[in-house]
């Protein structure tokens, strides 16, 4: 009998942002890995095995869903957000690679979701609307070093940034350090947005001027997508209503002018 693995995306929280082809991989699986507050969000079902593990052996659960597909089993490996995104896809493929070659026989694919940074976005506006990037401030798999390189990088750049694992009891600097580098590059008015736990009960939203941001930092936690203004990202005050943040699509001063891009 052969098996298949499909790597899952649950989106940020709300039931409603599971796509239907994740929700049938899902419905398909004999059995589920992944982390277990994210294995907590799925019911239980009669049938259906769930193989939870702590954060920090991502390649040990991917081992062990490749071997649960090479006996024959329909495996479902899930994430929260999006899989492809500083997650379990990178971490399957990464053991793939280096494990059994029987392995590679299996039928994978992958089921994207959205990931914080495009529910955040969603949230407060279209602060992506122009070129934006993704970090992740974790320095468990990569030199410290490496992240301030990067973020230079892009802050002279200009891009809308999105930072991923910004903050955790073992990193509690990590992004007031970035938030300060981001000061040297933007304007002190530019909107920096704290978004904690999207989708879910305890969601939480804030959008602060880069002056007050890094003395905020210490507030964030391992829930919480912090984002970047460019420095052309706008506020759009509302009486009686949360400020819109966006970022124009054109480069140009005006915020009416024609792009060149998709509209």
């Amino acid at each position: 009998m052969v098996g298949s693995l499909t790597i899952v995306g649950l989106g940020p929280g709300e039931a409603h942002w599971l796509t239907p082809a994740a929700q049938a991989a899902l419905d398909a699986a004999s059995d589920l890995v992944g982390y277990e507050p994210y294995l907590d969000r799925i019911p239980a079902r009669a049938g259906r095995t769930k193989h939870g593990s702590d954060n920090r052996v991502e390649i040990a659960r991917a081992e062990h869903a490749l071997r649960l597909a090479a006996e024959g089993r329909t495996v479902a490996v899930v994430s929260g957000g999006d899989p492809g995104v500083f997650a379990m896809a990178a971490a399957v493929f990464e053991a793939l690679e280096a494990g059994d070659p029987a392995w590679r026989a299996l039928t994978i694919t992958v089921e994207p979701g959205i990931t914080a940074m495009l529910a955040a976005a969603a949230k407060v506006g279209a602060p992506l609307g122009g070129d934006f990037c993704a970090i992740s401030l974790s320095d468990n798999l990569k030199p410290w070093e490496v992240v301030t390189m990067r973020l230079e990088a892009v802050l002279a750049a200009d891009f809308v940034i999105a930072l991923y694992n910004p903050i955790s009891k073992a990193r509690p600097w990590q992004l007031g350090a970035a938030l300060e580098l981001a000061v040297r590059h933007r304007p002190a008015e530019t909107p920096v947005i704290f978004a904690r736990a999207v989708g879910r009960p305890d969601e939480n939203l804030r959008v602060l001027p880069l002056s007050q941001a890094v003395a905020a930092a210490a507030s964030a936690d391992m829930a919480t997508l912090v984002m970047i203004g460019a420095s052309s990202t706008r506020l759009i005050e509302r009486p009686g209503q949360a400020a819109i943040v966006y970022t124009p699509r054109s480069v140009t001063k005006s915020p009416c002018a024609t792009s060149q891009g998709r509209t």
